[in-house]
């Protein structure tokens, strides 16, 4: 196989990765539908049916190149976070979301060919918009949330330090 057909489909996967996260628009409906089903994932939660919620704005990781934000800074009280969709394509990446108090509302995850980790704080609290899927890869949850991403050739891991 000549190398323009071993590269055709990794540039195919990158084009498809960087217009999911080319910028949009989205309406506060798009917003509270997200939190909506994180809410209902949870079932008991403490923000009543009207609530405040900061954002974790993430980036795509290429090859290892490229940054993930991360939520470090514990709060005195329970605190939403909606964290926007991870994406990692060839290589690996960790996501730690280490509030305590955290209730991580995640978008949507998606490894390609490579190796993703989210790190949740033992007390936090973790649910997904959608359901995973796999494809030729792994995705392994650890106490957290049942389908966590999308894997394709890849693998994704949550792991629950407790410090």
């Amino acid at each position: 196989m000549n190398s323009a057909k071993k590269i055709a489909p990794i540039v195919v996967v990158l084009a498809f990765c960087l217009a999911l996260s080319a910028p949009t628009v989205a309406s506060a409906k798009e917003v509270d539908g997200a939190i909506a089903a994180c809410l209902k994932a949870w079932g008991d939660h403490p923000f009543g049916s009207n609530p405040q919620f900061k954002t974790l704005d993430t980036s795509v990781k290429v090859f290892g190149i490229g940054s993930i934000s991360n939520d470090k800074e514990p709060t005195s009280s329970p605190s939403l976070v909606l964290v926007k969709p991870i994406y990692n394509v060839i290589g690996g990446a960790t996501v730690e979301l280490l509030n305590p108090n955290g209730w991580y509302c995640l978008k949507t995850a998606l490894s390609v060919m490579g190796r993703l980790s989210i790190r949740v704080q033992c007390k936090a609290h973790l649910a997904m918009t959608s359901d995973g899927k796999t494809v030729l890869g792994d995705n392994t949850e650890n106490r957290a949330i049942r389908d966590i991403g999308v894997t394709s050739i890849g693998s994704i891991t949550v792991e629950r330090p407790c410090d």
